[in-house]
């Protein structure tokens, strides 16, 4: 069976999918995020396989999400570090974080907390217009098409 290529379709969602879609790669920019940026820090932190971590890291390099940065000569060895583009990937994490803390953490509360360095508080994403500031939600907003929109 042939996989669906929606990097193809004419959807950002759809396009963004095709880079981080998979479920291993949210998990993988997420570590590397927070500084578990090596093969084996990644491997044991997420308990995933070499092969499928050595099939995501590729992809996500190719793609331009990560770099691999060289630590070592002898042998060498590589770190992997987030570019432009994967950076405002984890800004998307942050969204679903904020989503998966208010719907799912249940009890016991976030698992992680989030200290904004501008003002110290501990805080998460919310998603605001960028002309006006208001808060930006599926409810305030209408859906128009674009440049680049299919004919």
């Amino acid at each position: 069976m042939q996989r669906t290529q929606f990097g193809e379709m004419t959807c950002s969602i759809a396009r963004t999918l095709d880079v981080i879609g998979e479920p291993w790669s949210p998990l993988i920019l997420r570590d590397v995020f927070v500084g578990i940026d090596r093969f084996e820090q990644i491997q044991a932190d997420l308990g995933i396989s070499r092969k499928v971590l050595t099939e995501r890291l590729k992809w996500l390099v190719e793609r331009g999400i990560l770099e691999r940065e060289q630590y070592e000569t002898r042998p060498p060895r590589f770190r992997y570090v987030l570019t432009a583009q994967g950076t405002e990937l984890v800004d998307l994490l942050l969204v679903m974080v904020a989503w998966g803390d208010r719907w799912l953490a249940g009890s016991a509360g976030p698992p992680v907390l989030y200290r904004h360095h501008a003002c110290g508080e501990i805080s998460h994403a919310e998603l605001r217009c960028a002309h006006c500031g208001s808060p930006m939600g599926a409810d305030d907003i209408d859906v128009l098409p674009g440049p680049g929109a299919a004919p």
